[in-house]
Parts: structure tokens; sequence; C-alpha cells
């Protein structure tokens, strides 16, 4: 890959997080999608590459832009697969609320899995506990034995998992425990990506979200030496099909990081759009500039890059 491509990406992710804050608090999360799909679609077709999006915003006849299979990037240089959530947390956006991140993932074609629009059982973790846990434990299990390995106290040890009904029972095990729980409203991504950053102080991601999304959150995890497993959760014979579809042959089978991002080099960005617990949101200043705070990581080298930049919006986004 080439070097510049991480400067490349996070111009899409911080255009799609500037064009999506204008819509903050609003309460019109539609909009706020549509305007960061728009941006990053534009930006997008000026990067020297030629992609295909694997994880976009639906097939070609439910979304206008950036649907799974759409060619994106200027047509001329090498071949990648693009796998993007231009605003991560729609909800988010439109109620005010923390984490609301424009994520982009790029691989050497043929890497990344092509994950359906369906639930995924989900267990993400940082550098210290990559390769030691398994998905198909107890949670009670998976959450004793990080304590050991990270030398913690149970009590001592937070965990991060989506504010679902769905997630009742897990919850429930948790609080049993005595760990410390970190609810999300949204934006599993975020809280994926979070066990790999010290300073969150989140150590465990788990529970169910998107497929799409744990595809995002597996890249990230890749570059900075994290885990991620995933497993398929059809819950009818359509979704069992769309599975077969897109040639996951076994949905019931536990996803590794081979499996979700394959071995290749992987370029990820993000850029906050509202702030959340690694990233400040787009912040508007006078005189049409405003701040983006972005990360952009390299998996061959593991390197990760926080980027802060002030940008003078009335170049290129118009009114909200």
């Amino acid at each position: 890959m080439q070097r510049d491509l991480s400067l490349e990406i996070v111009r899409v992710t911080e255009y799609a997080a500037l064009a999506s804050a204008r819509w903050t608090g609003k309460g019109n999360k539609h909009s706020a999608d549509e305007a960061a799909t728009s941006a990053m679609r534009s930006i997008f077709s000026s990067i020297p590459f030629r992609g295909t999006v694997v994880i976009g915003e639906g097939e070609m006849d439910e979304a206008p832009m950036l649907y799974i299979g759409e060619p994106v990037g200027s047509g001329v240089g090498p071949e990648y697969d693009v796998a993007v959530d231009p605003l991560e947390g729609t909800d988010i956006v439109a109620s005010g609320r923390n984490n609301a991140l424009s994520v982009v993932a790029i691989a050497e074609k043929g890497n990344l899995l092509h994950a359906p629009d369906m639930y995924m059982e989900k267990l993400a973790v940082g550098p210290r506990l990559a390769g030691h846990l398994r998905l198909e434990d107890p949670l009670d299990v998976t959450v004793r034995k990080a304590a050991e390995l990270l030398q913690k106290d149970v009590t001592e040890l937070t965990v991060s998992i989506l504010d679902r009904k769905r997630h009742a029972d897990k919850i429930l095990v948790l609080r049993s425990l005595g760990v410390k729980i970190h609810l999300l409203s949204d934006g599993d991504v975020a809280g994926a990506m979070a066990t790999a950053f010290p300073e969150t102080g989140i150590d465990l991601h788990v529970g169910s979200g998107g497929a799409p999304e744990g595809v995002l959150a597996a890249a990230a995890l890749r570059c900075m030496g994290g885990e991620f497993q995933g497993r398929l959760l059809p819950e009818d014979d359509a979704e069992v099909a769309r599975c077969l579809a897109m040639g996951i042959t076994d949905p019931s089978k536990v996803l590794s990081m081979r499996d979700l991002v394959g071995e290749s080099d992987i370029y990820f960005a993000a850029t906050g759009v509202t702030t959340g617990d690694f990233l400040s949101g787009v912040k508007y200043q006078f005189g049409g500039r405003a701040e983006t705070h972005s990360v952009v990581m390299r998996a061959e080298t593991q390197t990760v890059r926080f980027i802060h930049c002030v940008h003078q919006t009335q170049v290129y986004l118009g009114s909200a």
C-alpha cells in the first residue's frame, strides 16, 4: 500500500464528520447520515485508487450512496476493498450525545469479510488480552480469565456493552461478578476500539451488534494489536440464505481476525463527530473554521497517529 494513503483516507472521515456534526442535537438522524455519506462519497472520488465498497450503507437498491459493490476512488491505481460507516451513531448525533464517529477501513482486495447486515455476537479486547480469550466461553469464565491475565481483581475490570434489552442476561452476569459496566447507548465500533486505548479504562467489549460494524472494529483492532472475535446471529431462514449467498458457508462459525479482515495490510481512519472516549468531536470556531480530531492507523506497522486539524468549512460545506 502507499504510505500517503493514510492521509488520504483521513480526509474522507474528516469531511464526513464536518458535514454530519452540523446536525448534532437537531433530532434528524437521516439528514445527519445523508450529509456524512454525501461528503464521504465526494472526497473518495479524488483519491488515486480503485476501491469497491464491501461494507456500506446497504444494497444498491436500498442506498443512494456508498452501497455495497459501489466503485469508489479516482479509478486509477491499485485495487482495494473499502469498508465505511459515514456516521457511526446516527441516533447519537440526532440527540446530541457522545461517541459518534465517521469511519473508513481499506484493505487489499479480497481481505475484508462481506458481512451481511445482521447481528453478530462480539468479543473485543486490547493487546494485553489478544489471543487469550474465547468467544465460545461463558461470559463469567471470560471475565475471570481476563482479570487473571490483567492481574486485576474482577471488581476492577470495566466491560462495555450496548444498553439493549437483548443484553439483560449478560448485564445480570456482569453485575453478579461485580465488574464496572460501561453501558453504550449506541456506537459499538467505538466501544470495541476503546479496549485498545489504555486511557479509556475499558478492558473488554461484549454483546451483540451489527455485523458490518464488527468488521470495521476488527480492522481497527488489528492495527492496534488487539483482537476481535465474532459470530453471526441470523434470525431466520432468509438471513441464513443471505449468509450463504455472501460466501459464508457456516454462519455459526466463530470468526477470527483472519476471517474478518484477512492478513494483508490495512489502513483505518476515524474522526470524532461528537466527543467520545478517545476522540474529541467537531468544534466550530469563529469565521467558518472548525476543528476535527482523528485517528489513523496502519496494520503493517501498528502505527497510530492522532491528527488535530483546523478546516475552513465554507470552502466545501453548505448550510445544514
